[in-house]
């Protein structure tokens, strides 16, 4: 009779997160469709693909207490937090309103993303 061998199954640790596919970049001008801010508008200062979300200008602020050090000095610092992108909506540059986001691909390859009223919106990039 052969005899059973236990084996450790093998697990990938510190596995990198799969990047989320966003509906904005950094520059593009956004509203807030949902929680404390909701109605506000702002552009969206950094994006965090990893997470999925993104940083937007005058939105979702936070403060921090930072001690002085030799390169800046201490106080309360506010800045504004990364909320969840599904939480804010593009604005359409054609009618100012906000509008869900298409994709089409052009005769040569290229993505473009287009508004509910079917204006091309530029990637900020």
């Amino acid at each position: 009779m052969k005899r059973l061998i236990h084996r450790k199954t093998k697990r990938v640790r510190n596995a990198p997160l799969p990047r989320v596919r966003m509906h904005v970049t950094k520059g593009d001008t956004v509203q807030v469709i949902s929680g404390d801010d909701k109605g506000k508008r702002g552009t969206v200062l950094r994006v965090y693909p990893k997470t999925g979300r993104v940083a937007v200008d005058g939105v979702n602020l936070a403060k921090r207490h930072r001690k002085p050090t030799q390169e800046s000095e201490g106080g309360i610092m506010t800045f504004p937090a990364p909320m969840h992108h599904s939480k804010v909506m593009l604005i359409d540059p054609k009618t100012d309103i906000p509008t869900r986001v298409r994709r089409r691909r052009d005769a040569d390859g290229t993505v473009e993303r287009l508004g509910k009223s079917g204006v091309n919106i530029p990637r900020n990039r």
